[in-house]
């Protein structure tokens, strides 16, 4: 099977040599090279795999004798669009993490604990004209606890299980070609844009859960829950979180207080 690898993150890295250990053919990677340190672009130079642009891909399924059975989007983050879609022939398929159709688009783990949910999980799905609406192949789901996760250690979950999806997946492509999977319901679920989800970072002191935001915003290095004081935005972070962050072979005493601020 040959295929071109769309991602970022250390997560896409790593699988990117797995994917080679099953025999697959991984043409190209797409990947944010524009970035120094970015690690996916890390690892396809060490594994000599040509980095290319997302328009550059476009351009190879254009060809008609292309020879791509499968595109792959892992934490990949622009939109993907034809002949992407629906150019290869096993199709092309996004592993998004969460679950859908309940949560489209972004700020999923941050939903996950401000709506207190029971169980989360990462979905495979076939990638169509909208976003995160393509019909679903597989999900894998796990119980956490939303009073002992920050957005950053929800996300370290759900990665685990979502490079274990990835594998699953990947193995019955390569084995069985185009997968079995289910459409949406479009009216099913709630789609958050980013500007959304930096919007409710914002903590109204009167009606918020001021700890629960917390948590579910912590995040670095991106900013989290805030409050605004002279037109200037302040992180807030809690003993929940200093607690997370203290050297645990440091001998100084923890002062606690109710709350700390990080100025943005």
């Amino acid at each position: 099977m040959k295929i071109i690898f769309m991602g970022r993150k250390k997560y896409a890295a790593e699988l990117i040599e797995w994917t080679l250990s099953q025999g697959v053919e991984i043409a190209a990677v797409v990947t944010d090279s524009h970035f120094p340190n970015s690690p996916t672009a890390q690892k396809a130079s060490e594994l000599r795999i040509p980095i290319i642009s997302m328009e550059e891909a476009e351009n190879i399924l254009y060809e008609p004798d292309h020879q791509i059975d499968l595109i792959i989007s892992y934490l990949f983050w622009k939109k993907i669009k034809e002949p992407l879609i629906s150019g290869p022939s096993y199709g092309c398929i996004n592993f998004h993490p969460a679950l859908l159709p309940e949560w489209r688009g972004t700020a999923g783990y941050n939903m996950a604990i401000l709506n207190k949910l029971p169980r989360w999980g990462a979905t495979a799905h076939y990638v169509d004209s909208g976003i995160d609406t393509g019909s679903i192949i597989r999900t894998f789901k796990f119980n956490f606890d939303y009073r002992m996760e920050t957005a950053a250690s929800l996300e370290k979950k759900t990665q685990e299980i979502q490079v274990e999806l990835y594998k699953s997946v990947l193995l019955d492509a390569i084995s069985q070609g185009r997968l079995a999977s289910v459409k949406q319901n479009a009216k099913q679920g709630r789609y958050i844009t980013r500007v959304e989800m930096e919007e409710m970072k914002e903590i109204d002191l009167i009606k918020d859960d001021i700890d629960l935001k917390i948590r579910a915003f912590w995040f670095p290095p991106y900013n989290g829950a805030f409050i605004e004081v002279e037109g200037k935005k302040y992180t807030l972070i809690n003993d929940f979180i200093l607690k997370q962050l203290m050297n645990k072979d440091s001998t100084a005493n923890v002062v606690t207080s109710e709350r700390n601020l990080v100025k943005n």
